[in-house]
């Protein structure tokens, strides 16, 4: 069932109880339709300007994969109070950001997010203690290639998965969950420039290729709570976004005040090396987006 927001802070009891039941929950109204348009200008500005001017890595890493380390525009995004009040109606008081990234299908092309759950590879467990935030930045339709959710999925473990390697799958090594999904299965998850949806870490979900004529442009934040754990990698990282952390089971950082700065990568590339156990654990080639486990 579809749930709005109509303006307030927080998740309506409705909300919550609809996230329990299936999974997921949308559409919350967060950023205005004008934020949501100064955010994706400001992106679209550092994609022009950083796109050919020696960084390290691809620009593109950066912007799929912690990019809340070196990007100050998503550390704001990921920081923002309206969308931190509705995961606390999940995760409670005490959040983190472990991830976030930018997903970005570009207009009228065949790249696909092949149906899968987000825990599988991240060495977190299949915990109750993770939730998505997938915050529009413009419209994402069925022609454009929204998400679609598989209500109640999330109360199975985590499945066998399959790496693809597809080059038109945009996840890291295309995995695609082994159980057959139903075209009636799915709920299309049509957002607004501004709106957001949440969903939980064994929600099955994948999208379809962008047939539209604009690009379909999605924030993605991973939040955990400090109940969370690293049960692969030997050592993670998460951002203090609320509250306090007394378990210890993540190290903190600062959010970054300049955009790709010096000390930024740095921390960058410490924290892509460390997670890489876990992100690239069992790959059976290359998983570019990440580095090679140590």
């Amino acid at each position: 069932m579809q749930s709005q927001n109509h303006g307030t802070t927080g998740l309506s009891s409705s909300h919550k109880a609809d996230y329990d039941r299936n999974g997921f929950v949308f559409p919350i109204d967060v950023l205005t339709p004008t934020e949501a348009a100064t955010a994706r200008a400001e992106l679209e500005r550092i994609e022009h300007a950083w796109l050919d001017n020696g960084l390290p890595l691809a620009l593109n890493q950066y912007k799929r994969v912690n990019a809340q380390v070196v990007m100050p525009l998503a550390a704001r995004l990921a920081l923002d109070p309206r969308i931190l009040d509705a995961v606390e109606g999940i995760l409670g008081p005490d959040l983190m950001i472990w991830s976030a990234e930018f997903f970005i299908k570009q207009p009228n092309t065949q790249h696909i997010v092949s149906m899968h759950q987000d825990l599988t590879y991240w060495g977190l467990g299949a915990t109750d203690h993770q939730v998505t935030a997938w915050l529009a930045l413009s419209s994402a339709t069925v022609a454009s290639g929204c998400m679609d959710f598989v209500g109640a999925s999330h109360k199975n473990p985590i499945l066998p998965h399959k790496d693809t390697y597809s080059d038109l799958n945009l996840l890291s090594r295309g995995q695609e969950v082994q159980v057959d999904v139903r075209p009636e299965d799915k709920t299309a998850i049509e957002l607004k420039p501004g709106q957001m949806s949440l969903h939980h870490g064994l929600t099955i979900h994948g999208s379809s290729p962008n047939q539209s004529d604009d690009r379909r442009i999605g924030f993605a934040i991973r939040y955990i709570n400090p109940n969370a754990r690293q049960e692969v990698a030997d050592r993670d990282y998460a951002l203090m976004a609320r509250g306090v952390d007394l378990s210890g089971n993540f190290i903190h950082y600062a959010a970054p005040e300049q955009l790709f700065s010096k000390a930024g990568l740095a921390l960058y590339d410490r924290i892509r090396t460390d997670q890489a156990k876990a992100l690239a654990a069992g790959a059976a080639a290359d998983v570019p987006l990440y580095a090679k486990p140590a």
